[in-house]
């Protein structure tokens, strides 16, 4: 075998964009970005020991002009990303380029994508909510500031827009104490194009900064993407002082590629079929979506669901890591109910008396018992009709319909499909309303009128004057 100079490989085998290289002399360490020697073009990142020696890399750029027998140069520096104020209102991608067509990124500093703090972290302690305008997720999933909320749901049950909404309702009313991170992580670039215009449309996009790696790149940039958004998410955290609402749509593409990377380099997966790293690769990510003393970082995570099956084990590695879980259902979907959030699924464990209070908790408990009796009432409706229930059963089962039907909302980002406009209703009024028909307040105003409103106060005078029981 010839021997080589120090710091230089020999690419040894390649498999789809993994490349296998040998060294002789000075080994890399985990993370090192390799230079090839004939073309710069090609660039790729140390991952892990394949054997004495040698280390399996993903392939970042120019992975098909990679040959066997090229020989690559250790930079010794490990991926960097572009970051400061400068990346707000910008679309770039892994590496810090610009995707939006607006010229040059203005960045105050390169970083490593991965980083380690040690003891630099003071975590507070410090428990508010952070309202959403969003009826459903306010009344029954409460967001923690500085807390993880994830949306769970199969393909075309509305996550990406519910995220979008979260995003313009809590950015859009920060003025300008917050800014937003989205990590396009594996979805379409279509939707990240929607995403963009949705923004500029709603006035959001300047205090935003989009990161994508999109369905159609390598699952090395997909899967790395992720880490850079959190890099940039951090910056603002801990330099500019800022609070930051943090996006990733979707976590289930980034386990996704890194299963794809662990096949390519023949890893034992684990029984399930997943990677067997997969729970350290969460664990690695979220453990840095961290607040500290000075500033938050609240995340909100779309995760697919693959085949609607919430037992994935894919989707069960995210579970331990949140503090709130929306699912999306796509029988509720499929009833017209958007968001079609499925209220006795989704839980929050923010949803307590020390932290909303005693009357938020205790309405929303009372409005779950009245949901869950009309669901177990679901069966006899079906087959002997709602007339055949006790009066009781009868009283039941309707004010769960109106507190479901309640529970839709028209949202900003999707007035331009809708034709109507955007409602932002503050966390009181849902609490009054909903206690109002508990209590049966409004019995006698037919269930319809509460689809699509915002608040029951938008129901016109007039029919509440005809209805109610006063």
């Amino acid at each position: 075998m010839i021997k080589m100079k120090k710091n230089f490989g020999k690419i040894i085998g390649i498999k789809g964009n993994i490349a296998e290289v040998e060294f002789i002399g000075n080994l890399p360490a985990i993370n090192d970005i390799l230079i090839s020697e004939s073309d710069p073009r090609i660039k790729m990142q140390v991952y892990v020991s394949s054997r004495q020696g040698s280390f399996y890399c993903f392939v970042l750029g120019g992975y098909r002009d990679v040959v066997r027998g090229m020989r690559v140069i250790n930079s010794g520096k490990p991926i960097v990303f572009p970051v400061g104020k400068g990346l707000l209102g910008r679309v770039v991608n892994l590496f810090g380029n610009p995707i939006d067509g607006k010229g040059q990124i203005k960045f105050d500093s390169l970083e490593p994508i991965y980083y380690d703090y040690g003891s630099k972290i003071n975590p507070i302690s410090e428990i508010s909510i952070l309202q959403t305008g969003i009826k459903v997720i306010d009344m029954f999933c409460p967001l923690m500031k500085g807390g993880k909320m994830g949306l769970f749901g199969g393909a075309g049950v509305g996550k990406t827009m519910l995220l979008t909404e979260i995003l313009h309702n809590v950015v859009g009313t920060s003025e300008g104490k917050s800014v937003s991170v989205f990590a396009g992580v594996g979805e379409r670039s279509r939707e990240g194009l929607e995403l963009y215009e949705a923004l500029q449309k709603t006035n959001s996009m300047h205090l935003s900064s989009l990161i994508f790696g999109t369905m159609g790149e390598n699952p090395a940039i997909r899967f790395l993407t992720a880490y850079a958004s959190v890099r940039l998410a951090e910056y603002f955290r801990d330099v500019t002082k800022n609070d930051v609402l943090f996006f990733i749509d979707n976590l289930f593409r980034f386990a996704q590629a890194g299963n794809e990377l662990s096949t390519l380099m023949n890893i034992i997966p684990s029984e399930d079929g997943y990677q067997a790293t997969l729970e350290s690769e969460m664990g690695l990510f979220h453990e840095r979506l961290t607040s500290t003393d000075t500033a938050h970082i609240t995340s909100i995570e779309a995760i697919y669901v693959p085949s609607d099956d919430l037992l994935d084990y894919s989707v069960q590695s995210v579970f331990p890591y949140l503090e709130s879980i929306v699912v999306l259902s796509r029988n509720v979907y499929q009833q017209g109910l958007v968001p079609a959030i499925d209220i006795l699924a989704s839980s929050s464990g923010s949803l307590n008396p020390q932290t909303v209070g005693e009357f938020h908790y205790e309405v929303a408990i009372n409005a779950r018992n009245i949901l869950k009796r009309a669901e177990s009432l679901d069966r006899i409706v079906s087959l002997v009709g709602e007339s055949e229930l006790s009066k009781e059963d009868q009283i039941t089962y309707k004010r769960a319909r109106r507190i479901k039907y309640y529970m839709t909302q028209n949202f900003f980002v999707a007035e331009a499909q809708k034709e109507q406009k955007g409602s932002y209703v503050p966390l009181e009024t849902t609490i009054k309303d909903v206690n109002s028909i508990i209590m049966g307040k409004y019995d006698k105003i037919p269930e319809d009128q509460f689809l699509y409103i915002g608040g029951i106060s938008d129901i016109k005078d007039a029919d509440q004057a005809a209805y109610t029981n006063n």
